[in-house]
């Protein structure tokens, strides 16, 4: 069986040079028989914070989460040098399928910061989306019914939330942008499509 990661990052802005913040993996087994959670923080002295977006900052509740600022001390033992996080993710997510909501963000923060770290970022080039996956798998399940006979969300644009949900996963609203908190409720909507026991 090929690797799964299944990915998140909380970042600073939207755009092109933004950097991740928080990463969260879970790593399936190549058997699929277990998971195994990785949870980082970045430190703040990575981060850039003068070319931050606010508001991307705000939706991670990165002022009352990351462990830097809302303890309002130096160092925690979630907090890692993005050098040391980068050598780590690379590590883990070597030769492996990522698997997200709009992976493709994800890959591509992390790719830049671990270019920038020296490290060349050696994930598998397909990405699974979680989200073109469930419109995938709930197009199927409509295929025989007559027009106008369903109501799944497959009109754009597509709500993550609706798709999860009519694949049968609630989303966690206290979870919601947590990278750990995303990633496992991508790997509950993969699971939920592909039937993973």
């Amino acid at each position: 069986m090929t690797r799964i990661v299944f990915i998140d990052t909380e970042t600073t802005s939207l755009r092109p040079d933004r950097r991740a913040w928080e990463v969260g993996l879970i790593v399936r087994s190549e058997d699929g028989t277990h998971d195994t959670e990785h949870h980082w923080f970045i430190d703040v002295r990575d981060l850039d914070l003068g070319n931050a977006d606010v508001m991307s900052l705000k939706i991670g509740r990165f002022y009352e989460r990351h462990p830097q600022i809302a303890a309002e001390h130096l160092s925690s033992p979630a907090v890692r040098r993005e050098d040391e996080a980068m050598r780590q993710i690379e590590r883990l997510t070597r030769g492996a399928h990522l698997v997200g909501a709009v992976p493709n963000f994800d890959a591509d923060v992390l790719g830049a910061r671990m270019r920038a770290n020296g490290i060349c970022p050696s994930w598998h080039y397909h990405l699974i989306d979680i989200e073109a996956l469930a419109v995938g798998y709930l197009s199927g399940l409509r295929s025989d019914e007559p027009p106008g006979m369903n109501d799944y969300p497959l009109s754009l644009p597509w709500k993550s939330d609706d798709l999860s949900r009519a694949v049968g996963v609630e989303p966690d609203e206290d979870k919601r942008h947590t990278a750990l908190g995303d990633a496992a409720w991508a790997r509950d909507v993969y699971d939920a499509v592909t039937g993973h026991a």
